[in-house]
């Protein structure tokens, strides 16, 4: 588990095979390399991948074809030369984000980015499953940064956000462009409503299509939501 809360960039290199070795690269990547040892887990632009070996700037570690078939991480998705790192949560740390899986559900595209007096609005384009989690003022993490939804178009899949200048700053967002892909995991909460509220709903299955009819307050009651 993490909390979106970039620590460090780096690169990512293939080992060859399903093998890749990534580097620490920036002034903070001492924060990941403290106490990191095998088996540990670190999210690399939102993806979880577990550490096989430890270097001195940084770890190796397994990214199965499945996870680059449905990520940035490789083939030709993989556009950005940096990428980020935030080692996972530990018990007693603070969450200044939101509770990030590392499990992406999928891969968007940057439409535009527009800076203005205090920030970067960033617009992004999201895929019919992603998007269901999406909602205004809520959390989504884009490349494993935890950021807020400011506004959400869901007639066109589009939702934007507003990231502060350190954060454009320490992560690779500043390195994006029209038409750049990035990781999208939409927020753990949603997905745990949507099973209680929706039992037995798919991927492939839109929420108008589901009976209502067993929602009464009493079932909200009973399931905490009341």
């Amino acid at each position: 588990m993490f909390t979106g809360l970039i620590q460090a960039l780096g690169t990512m290199e293939p080992l060859g095979g399903d093998s890749w070795q990534i580097t620490c690269v920036s002034h903070s990547g001492e924060v990941i390399m403290q106490d990191l040892a095998y088996g540990d887990s670190v999210a690399v632009d939102g993806v979880c991948l577990t550490v096989e070996k430890v270097l001195k700037d940084g770890f190796i570690a397994t990214a199965s074809p499945e996870t680059l078939r449905r990520t940035t991480l490789g083939g030709e998705r993989r556009q950005q030369r940096y990428v980020n790192l935030e080692a996972s949560l530990r018990v007693g740390s603070k969450v200044g984000g939101h509770f990030v899986m590392g499990h992406v559900d999928g891969i968007g595209r940057l439409l535009v980015a527009e800076q203005t007096a205090s920030s970067w609005e960033m617009t992004f384009i999201a895929s019919e499953a992603i998007a269901r989690y999406i909602v205004p003022k809520g959390s989504i993490a884009v490349n494993g940064i935890s950021l807020t939804v400011a506004a959400y178009e869901p007639e066109i899949s589009q939702f934007k956000v507003a990231v502060i200048p350190l954060t454009y700053t320490d992560t690779n967002l500043r390195y994006l462009v029209s038409g750049s892909l990035v990781n999208l995991e939409g927020d753990i909460l949603g997905k745990y409503v949507e099973k209680f509220v929706y039992p037995g709903n798919s991927q492939t299955t839109a929420p108008d299509e589901i009976s209502m009819d067993g929602i009464t307050p009493a079932f909200l009651a009973e399931h905490g939501y009341l």
